[in-house]
């Protein structure tokens, strides 16, 4: 697997404006012996075939990936790496550079790439082309252009159950369950998924996401009069309802009917059950859940694991948090981002959260961008700059593109010192990168009306 290095070091390419870039590139083809660097001729060569490095979709999928948050960027070396050194894509790698210009509504430069896509046979959309159409469409809340992509799916042999699933997902997923339930209560019948256990699993979840608690349970009622045959997943997401509703003991009472209905547990539904018993007794008995699920042969996963570690650290118990950890690590399941994003919103002490964040990325476990904006910001809140310009550089030279999150925790903090020089700086370098920017008064910015 490539390191987040060799996406770093792709980062010139995208310079194009740079004639004479000169850099290096670690190859990762597999099956090979440890990689060697490989020297990039200059990108203005008008016969690069000639000494071409050798792209591999790891390296060009991870390069798209650190540009997420800059679409220009992004799409630049999308095009140049195809162009110049003639990388065939695949449907993954359009994929990935779909879901980057969905993100900023580029909606129609999205569809150019899907009918070039059909011109190819070794990138040919899929489902999970759609579903990413889907899930951009609905997050700006553009509902009407989402059911007129999945009416459009014959044209690509793709309008069955898994695109129809997708659709409602997506509605579900960013809290358009109104428009989903409307949708399936006319189309269901039509298409036969009236009783369809898995679509009735969806729109109650997104009732969830809504926290319309109220909903949830009529839509709970209602699969028993409508004849739905509720499954395990079902249970699960009704024991997390009850747990986010503060009823814990009614999660714990689920499980026990779930229990003697003698339907076997899997880990999710076990998660949930150890999140709910901590909730209601405790994490002492919430532990005993965790050896009951070992005992009975089901191996706990990260998650697990990380409820366990939040329990712990709500009752202020971090010895015995970080021992988990260690238990973690010593484990097939390690510690996941998930488990130092816990320990990180409870530390109190930079030096502690610094170490800790130097661990997990000599560990192998990568921060995401929301990693990097929580740790930003509560170095911020405690006024302590110098820490967060490390987990800045840090961010650079990991080669993630900072999103308008992680600038406007920056600026924040630099502006509540009186750095407002500095932080001027950061704020054109974010409105150049198309990203949005915050007004401020004390930087002379405001709203354009």
């Amino acid at each position: 697997m490539l390191s987040s290095l060799t996406s770093q070091r792709l980062r010139p390419f995208l310079l194009l404006h740079l004639p004479h870039t000169q850099t290096l590139l670690f190859s990762s083809l597999p099956h090979t012996a440890p990689t060697k660097p490989i020297s990039i001729p200059n990108p203005t060569d008008p016969n690069p075939q000639s000494t071409s490095p050798i792209y591999d979709y790891t390296t060009v999928r991870e390069t798209l990936s650190s540009y997420c948050n800059d679409w220009k960027k992004a799409l630049d070396f999308f095009n140049w790496v195809e162009t110049q050194y003639h990388f065939q894509h695949t449907t993954e790698t359009y994929n990935r550079m779909l879901d980057i210009l969905g993100k900023y509504f580029e909606f129609e430069l999205s569809w150019d790439l899907v009918h070039k896509m059909k011109q190819n046979p070794s990138s040919v959309p899929d489902h999970t082309t759609f579903r990413i159409m889907f899930k951009r469409y609905v997050s700006a809340h553009l509902v009407k252009e989402a059911i007129d992509t999945y009416n459009k799916l014959d044209e690509f042999s793709l309008k069955d159950e898994t695109s129809y699933c997708n659709l409602i997902d997506a509605l579900c997923e960013h809290k358009h369950v109104i428009e989903a339930q409307e949708l399936c209560s006319w189309k269901n019948k039509e298409l036969g998924f009236d009783k369809s256990t898995k679509l009735h699993n969806i729109i109650l979840r997104g009732w969830s996401k809504m926290g319309w608690w109220g909903k949830c349970r009529d839509f709970w009622e209602e699969m028993d009069r409508r004849g739905v045959c509720k499954d395990l997943h079902s249970y699960s997401i009704y024991m997390d309802i009850m747990c986010k509703s503060g009823k814990a003991w009614k999660a714990v009472k689920l499980y026990k009917e779930v229990k003697r209905k003698g339907i076997k547990l899997d880990v999710v539904a076990y998660n949930t059950v150890i999140r709910a018993v901590g909730d209601s007794e405790g994490v002492d008995f919430a532990t005993r859940i965790l050896r009951e699920m070992k005992e009975l042969g089901c191996e706990p996963n990260a998650a697990t694991y990380n409820t366990i570690i939040k329990l712990l650290c709500e009752n202020m118990r971090f010895r015995e948090a970080f021992s988990m950890l260690r238990i973690m690590s010593k484990n097939s399941c390690g510690p996941d981002v998930i488990t130092y994003q816990i320990l990180f919103k409870y530390l109190e002490k930079p030096n502690e959260i610094l170490r800790l964040f130097d661990r997990m990325i000599e560990s192998g476990v990568q921060p995401r961008m929301d990693t990097y904006v929580m740790i930003m910001r509560k170095f911020g809140r405690w006024g302590f700059l110098r820490p967060m310009f490390i987990v800045w550089q840090k961010m650079e030279k990991l080669g993630c593109s900072p999103n308008e999150s992680a600038y406007n925790a920056l600026i924040d903090a630099l502006v509540e010192k009186g750095m407002l020089d500095m932080a001027r700086k950061y704020d054109e370098e974010m409105i150049a990168k198309g990203l949005p920017a915050r007004p401020r008064v004390e930087l002379g910015t405001k709203l354009v009306e």
